[in-house]
């Protein structure tokens, strides 16, 4: 597999690479409030890295079911200062945000890829990409953050999922944007039941191939590990670790992780044994 070519860094995908995620928001459904200040986000981001993280996502806008509003500027006022923090770590940065006015200050300040769970739909999203040099994420959700989870229904959940991210991909590539700079997400709990994830999952050992672009997949301490293992968010560290490696054996190229120390650690195993 090629490198994905992300803003300042090459990333080669000669195995899965960890995502370390960095939500400054108080709200998140994981995490929400322990990293809401510059200071405490930097701190847990170098620790992260410390851990074995590849790249980290930062973001200021919980898009959990049933999240509340943030302005645009006050997600950039959380985010901006924080990435202009980590500059100096030597990782690709990562924003998680589906508003053009958050991806352009980030932009502004070097970030190196950006995750967004509209898949550049924004109006001005994807000429601002590709007149950079960053990397990009498209993710497919169905419906909004706020009713998302309201009875989800798909006739082929795997057809429509594959089919949207291959439009956007192809959106990405009619403006410029290269190949090697675009990463798919197939959305797993947005706008999905758990029988609906459980199909995508099955099916990413052709969707990936298929698509022929980068494959990022993030459930760590998702509701859908919640509904298979019984446990509550802050007991889902195991069962998270175990959907990573069975992502990379699916072969995702990229997991998006809380616990980044134990999975590498998982990862390193299977990468060792397989």
């Amino acid at each position: 597999m090629y490198a994905l070519q992300c803003g300042r860094f090459s990333l080669p995908l000669d195995r899965p690479r960890i995502m370390g995620i960095v939500n400054v928001t108080p709200d998140s459904f994981s995490d929400g409030g322990r990293y809401d200040s510059v200071a405490k986000a930097v701190a847990h981001a170098e620790r992260l890295v410390a851990d074995g993280a590849d790249l980290l996502d930062i973001g200021g806008e919980s898009t959990r079911p049933g999240a509340a509003h943030v302005s645009e500027d006050e997600e950039v006022a959380r985010v901006v200062p924080v990435l202009a923090a980590l500059q100096s770590l030597n990782v690709p940065l990562s924003v998680d945000t589906r508003r053009p006015a958050v991806m352009r200050a980030g932009l502004e300040v070097g970030i190196d890829l950006i995750n967004d769970v509209s898949a550049l739909e924004g109006e001005g999203a994807l000429s601002l990409v590709a007149a950079s040099g960053a990397a990009v994420c498209l993710m497919h959700k169905r419906g909004e953050p706020q009713t998302m989870q309201h009875t989800p229904e798909y006739a082929d959940v795997v057809g429509e999922v594959t089919a949207y991210l291959a439009r956007r991909r192809d959106a990405a590539l009619n403006v410029g944007i290269a190949r090697e700079r675009i990463v798919l997400d197939p959305g797993f709990g947005f706008g999905k039941t758990l029988e609906h994830n459980a199909a995508l999952f099955r099916a990413l050992p052709d969707m990936i191939p298929q698509l022929e672009c980068a494959m990022l997949v993030g459930v760590s301490r998702k509701t859908m590990l919640g509904q298979i293992t019984g446990r509550p968010v802050d007991e889902r560290m195991p069962a998270s670790v175990a959907a990573a490696v069975v992502a990379a054996f699916a072969g995702a190229h990229i997991v998006r992780v809380h616990d980044v120390r134990e999975t590498k650690d998982a990862l390193s195993v299977w990468s060792a044994l397989k």
